[in-house]
C-alpha cells in the first residue's frame, strides 16, 4: 500500500492539467469539475500514505482531509469547502444554461489558481 499514494498524486497533477485545457476550451464548469477531482484524488493519496489504507469511495473533500488529520490555514479551508459544494453543481447540473452563467471565464481562472495552490499544500503534507 505505501505506493499507492503515488499513483494518486499522478492522477492528481493529470487531471489538474485537465482543468487548464478545459478552461482554455472555454468548457468552464468542467474545468471546475477537474480542480475538484484534483484535490479529492490528491486528498486520498494523503490519506493511503497517512493511514496505509485504501481511501473510502466518497466525493467528500473535507471528510478526506479531515481523516488525515491535516489541517490548512483558514483561507486554505474555506477554498476547500467552496470547491466541495461546487463539486455536486458541476458533476450534476440541473440546468446547463445557469451552471455556464456561474462559472465565467475569471471565477473559473479564480478557481484554477487556489485549486493548484491548494494541490501544492496538499503535497507538502507528505
Amino acid at each position: 500500500m505505501t505506493n499507492k499514494y503515488k499513483e494518486w498524486l499522478k492522477q492528481a497533477d493529470y487531471d489538474m492539467d485537465t482543468a487548464d485545457v478545459m478552461h482554455s476550451s472555454g468548457r468552464y464548469f468542467y474545468a471546475v469539475f477537474m480542480c475538484h477531482l484534483s484535490i479529492e484524488k490528491a486528498l486520498k493519496g494523503l490519506y493511503c500514505k497517512i493511514l496505509d489504507q485504501v481511501p473510502p469511495k466518497t466525493h467528500n473533500l473535507l471528510y478526506l482531509l479531515n481523516n488525515t488529520g491535516k489541517k490548512p490555514e483558514q483561507e486554505l479551508e474555506k477554498f476547500i469547502i467552496k470547491l466541495n459544494i461546487a463539486s455536486v453543481a458541476t458533476r450534476y447540473p440541473d440546468d446547463l444554461a445557469k451552471i455556464q452563467a456561474d462559472y465565467t471565464e475569471e471565477i473559473t481562472k479564480d478557481i484554477i489558481t487556489k485549486s493548484k495552490g491548494l494541490l501544492k499544500w496538499v503535497k507538502m503534507q507528505f
